[in-house]
């Protein structure tokens, strides 16, 4: 399988990086919580008041930021090469995942590793492993 050089994109890829780096540092910085997507998930189901006025409001933004790259930009819309049914069983499966690693991609692999947890350090090479064996297996060894 070759490389798809044409849908490459370092500058978008840097930029969405830098963003999510400092999303998670503001938060840090202002409200002493960590980024991670599970956890605060999680928190905008159970809590109150407040928290979870914050929590939801991180949601919705999450949600709404590529809905209005959508709306203004001129590139491609995305494309999924999965029935709604495939999403819907992966989903299960990384917050599955999610709960078993007490934490997603965003905690343990932006936060985590950023403060040496030794958690993190553990669970960020695992997730990224299995990623890396799944994607094989769908893709090679699946017919």
């Amino acid at each position: 399988m070759e490389f798809d050089w044409t849908h490459f994109t370092p500058g978008a890829s840097l930029a969405g990086g830098a963003l999510i780096g400092l999303a998670a540092a503001a938060l840090l910085l202002l409200s002493g919580h960590t980024l991670g997507i599970s956890g605060i998930f999680y928190g905008a189901m159970t809590g109150a008041g407040l928290e979870f006025r914050w929590r939801a409001t991180f949601l919705l933004g999450l949600l709404a930021a590529p809905v209005a790259l959508m709306a203004v930009s001129a590139s491609e819309q995305p494309h999924f090469d999965a029935s709604l049914a495939q999403v819907a069983l992966a989903g299960l499966l990384v917050g599955f995942g999610a709960r078993l690693g007490s934490g997603c991609t965003s905690g343990h692999g932006i936060c985590g590793l950023s403060r040496l947890s030794p958690r993190s350090l553990v669970a960020t090479p695992t997730f990224m492993l299995a990623g890396f064996l799944t994607v094989y297996v769908i893709r090679h060894l699946v017919p």
